[in-house]
């Protein structure tokens, strides 16, 4: 799925650049399946906490992503590629906490700080093979056939799908009713949500990450533009690349941490490093130096990756509203990240480079302040399985 997911994005703009669409139609097409993707959260997750086969909502995801594809490879008209994006965008809500859903339901609570990681390691590796793969097309074929070739990977996830048994999956335990062995769990009321303090903390603390995070390779891509011309495409893949392999590499480590360990530490290095990574920005121009700081990037990617649903997933046990939980938190930091390049655009314009990332190196080190001070420890003693 990180392989079709892939196909998105970057690549669907390159499509229809070379189409002749202006900047200004792409980037409305791409936003209006960004506020898609954000409006259906939270009823995707309410969708994964009724219904019971988890597997036909991320196949049904699946189907959506891969039609929309294909749609925008054969009709690159406005009204087809904004359906088709909008298609893409709903599929947020459910595919990708699905996933994680699927993954509670199998392993359970105890086990899932290690499954995410592991599950974290696939996405990322899946992204970086996809991502090099459609660069091949696109250079040695047409950069249509990335979109045929981005449909084409969902069969093989279907596949994947087929391959894990219904009944492997505990209905109770993929919403957050670890103890229920009926098809109706118990759950709590949807305000609880809304009371629990210490989730609505955490979705905060993810909001000021994405504001600070989501506009750092914009910011950059505009100075090494100017400042380095010709070789500004490369090394902005290089800023991409580097901290997805770190990812790959750590994410299985910060799962069995998250157990070892616990939660709040890994929590404080996750948005310890988004803070010393944007101070560093702020200080380097060079090419080596800002790939070298990109470093930092990949360690909070692996915690994240793993501590978002597993934290969700600690605050949430019992009630059965996991998967509304995780929507929640999601539509959250995806506001931070839709606020960020307008608001770090406005700032860079107006007061200068250093000036943005100063104002972002600031807002992460308000996050850190907050995680230390008001997160609790999410891990739950160990019990007898």
């Amino acid at each position: 799925m990180a392989g079709v997911l892939a196909g998105f994005g970057p690549f669907v703009a390159l499509v229809l650049g070379a189409e002749g669409w202006s900047q200004e139609r792409i980037g409305f097409v791409l936003s209006a399946g960004g506020v898609a993707g954000l409006l259906a959260q939270l009823p995707g997750g309410e969708l994964l906490d009724l219904v019971q086969s988890k597997r036909l909502l991320v196949a049904a995801g699946a189907v959506m992503v891969g039609l929309g594809a294909i749609v925008i490879a054969l009709w690159p008209e406005f009204f087809p590629v904004s359906a088709a994006l909008v298609l893409q965008g709903i599929t947020g809500g459910f595919l990708g906490p699905g996933i994680a859903a699927i993954s509670l339901g199998l392993v359970g609570h105890r086990l899932l700080s290690d499954r995410l990681g592991r599950n974290q390691r696939f996405k990322s590796t899946g992204s970086l093979v996809a991502a090099g793969i459609f660069g091949l097309l696109g250079y040695f074929l047409s950069n249509r056939d990335i979109l045929v070739t981005t449909a084409l990977l969902v069969l093989p996830a279907l596949v994947a799908l087929t391959r894990i048994r219904a009944r492997d999956i505990h209905f109770g335990r993929s919403c957050g009713a670890p103890n229920c062995h009926s098809t109706e769990p118990p759950r709590a009321e949807r305000g609880v949500l809304w009371k629990n303090r210490h989730l609505l903390i955490f979705a905060g603390c993810l909001f000021l990450f994405q504001l600070a995070d989501a506009s750092i390779l914009p910011l950059i891509g505009g100075t090494l533009a100017r400042s380095e011309g010709s070789r500004s495409a490369l090394i902005i893949s290089g800023l991409v690349v580097v901290p997805q392999i770190l990812v790959a590499v750590w994410a299985p480590w910060a799962g069995r941490q998250a157990q070892t360990w616990g939660r709040h530490p890994l929590l404080l290095i996750g948005f310890g490093a988004l803070a010393v990574r944007v101070l560093l920005f702020a200080l380097v121009t060079d090419p080596i130096l800002l790939l070298a700081v990109q470093i930092l990037d990949g360690i909070s990617g692996a915690v994240l990756g793993v501590l978002q649903a597993l934290i969700v997933a600690d605050l949430t046990n019992g009630t059965g509203r996991f998967n509304l939980a995780q929507g929640l938190v999601g539509v959250t930091s995806g506001i931070g990240a839709s606020i960020s390049t307008a608001l770090f655009g406005l700032i860079a314009e107006s007061f200068g480079r250093t000036a943005g990332f100063l104002v972002m190196a600031l807002i992460g080190c308000v996050a850190v302040v907050i995680v230390w001070l008001f997160m609790p420890e999410t891990k739950q003693a160990d019990r007898r399985p």
